[in-house]
């Protein structure tokens, strides 16, 4: 009601609906008001109920009018790659919209306010929605651009003079059948790593000691990459000696699986050691996505764990459950493991690597394994 006699008071060739002329002249000579209409509260009052209730018809026509048809326009930024339709309709997207819906009332006042409205939320509307215009700021506020990459993560991470592919092997042995699985391997294994006709090499051979028991690790080089590793699998095929070993220690098992890895490019090689050394392999399954900022902080704190040479080799899996992270060290005991884990902390710097790189794990493990007889790991 209060929107209609607004209406009324900006557009006064317009006039007050017929048989309400005599009213206000009549309510005004008691008031003593000269010209112009009354307050809404005082023409309620002085009018009575029939007046209101002819009032209030007044208003509902009034509020309910609409805009004429809008024609589509263009945008004035011609010069930033435009120009496209600016109002929605254009796209049979959107009905036009009403005046009465963006300000509250009509007249001439409120159909500018309400154009001012409808030209920023359909600008709005057209900057996100239009083709045209991927790189607009109000787009750039919701879609993140993702710079397209050249080179893989493989490619970065790992080393590029050497063209090495690593195998890592975890076998889940039956209790009672762990020495003879233990001697079967020592008799066979050693004799492929010994062979020049197969392009693969035994990095280390190990018993989980601390962690999943009953566990044999194995580690295992294929020097020239893919193609290494295929013509290795294809000559075992036919090798009536390995296939006897693989149907005998197949007895002995519960489970196994293996895994694909590369190794990180800032990581030592993994060489033949003297012993006695126990070997921890630290294993993290990192969020899909966060390995390149893995490798870089990694990158700058592995110079904190050099001092007494514990660090083995570090590897990410290529095939088989990915996103995981392999750190292999080695210690003269537990009491060395524990002193040297410590001494890393006093080093400014190794804190802030643990701080950055803790949120990207998802679950960690430790194992710790003793070699094998055959390990060149000792």
């Amino acid at each position: 009601m209060v929107a209609g006699w607004r209406i009324w008071e900006l557009d006064r060739r317009r006039g007050p609906p017929a048989g309400l002329m005599g009213r206000e002249n009549s309510a005004r000579e008691r008031t003593g008001t000269s010209g112009g209409a009354l307050t809404t509260t005082r023409r309620g009052r002085e009018a009575g109920p029939t007046v209101r209730a002819r009032l209030d018809q007044y208003n509902r026509r009034n509020l309910t009018r609409r805009l004429p048809p809008q024609k589509p326009r263009l945008a004035d930024n011609t010069e930033r790659g435009g120009p496209f339709p600016l109002h929605p309709a254009s796209f049979g997207e959107a009905p036009p919209i009403e005046c009465s819906a963006l300000s509250g009332g009509t007249g001439p006042g409120f159909r500018a306010e309400s154009l001012q409205r409808q030209s920023f939320l359909t600008l709005l509307f057209v900057s996100f929605y239009s083709k045209d215009n991927e790189g607009s700021w109000f787009r750039s506020l919701f879609v993140h651009k993702v710079d397209p990459r050249k080179d893989a993560h493989s490619t970065l991470l790992s080393k590029k003079e050497t063209s090495n592919l690593y195998k890592i092997q975890f076998h889940n042995v039956k209790p009672e059948c762990l020495d003879a699985y233990n001697s079967l391997t020592e008799a066979v294994l050693p004799k492929l790593h010994l062979d020049e006709d197969y392009p693969c090499s035994l990095v280390g051979n190990w018993n989980t000691w601390y962690g999943e028991q009953d566990q044999a690790v194995h580690l295992w080089r294929f020097s020239g990459g893919y193609p290494a590793l295929m013509d290795c699998m294809n000559k075992l095929k036919i090798n009536k000696e390995y296939l006897e070993f693989r149907k005998e220690r197949s007895q002995m098992l519960q489970s196994r699986r293996n895994q694909l890895l590369l190794e990180f490019s800032f990581w030592n090689e993994p060489l033949p050691r003297a012993g006695p050394n126990i070997y921890e392999l630290r294993t993290y399954k990192l969020k899909p996505g966060t390995m390149i900022e893995w490798g870089n902080n990694w990158a700058r704190a592995i110079k904190y764990r050099q001092e007494n040479q514990e660090a083995v080799g570090g590897f990410f899996s290529q095939i088989g459950e990915l996103y995981v992270v392999h750190h292999l060290w080695a210690y003269k005991d537990l009491q060395s493991r524990e002193e040297t884990r410590n001494a890393a902390w006093r080093k400014r710097g190794w804190d802030e690597n643990v701080y950055y790189t803790v949120p990207l794990v998802r679950h960690m493990e430790s194992r710790i394994m003793i070699p094998l007889k055959i390990s060149p790991l000792q």
